[in-house]
Formats: structure tokens, sequence, C-alpha cells
């Protein structure tokens, strides 16, 4: 595996949530930044062997916006 993609979404309590398509990983941080850090940490802690660590942590963003008419 060459990539691991995430989900990620606003958290209705503040923050975000993101969670892998193909594994089961998942975290939550206040902030974007933070969120990275966390989640580069969690697949560390996910795949402990270094060959087979993906070498890409893809982010897909999903935003809900409204907006009144």
């Amino acid at each position: 595996m060459t990539e691991i993609v995430f989900l990620v979404e606003d958290d209705p309590d503040g923050g975000y949530t993101a969670r892998a398509l193909t594994e089961s990983i998942f975290t939550q941080a206040d902030d974007i930044e933070t969120l990275r850090e966390m989640l580069r940490d969690a697949v560390h802690c996910h795949f402990p062997n270094e060959q087979s660590r993906p070498k890409i942590i893809r982010l897909h963003i999903v935003r809900d916006e409204v907006i009144a008419s």
C-alpha cells in the first residue's frame, strides 16, 4: 500500500474527525494542524513496520455549507 485515505469532517462539538477508508483508524483534534500530527501518529502506530506503512496520507475534507437564499 502506497497511500491511505482519510475522510475528514467537521465535528459537531467542534474540531475535526478523521477516519481511514480502508483501515480501522480513527482520530480527532481541535484544529487541522493538530489533526495532521495525530494522523501521522495513528498511521505509525497502526503500521509499526516501516516497510508496510503507507508513504502518503491523503485527506479528503468534507464540509457542509448552508447558504441562505
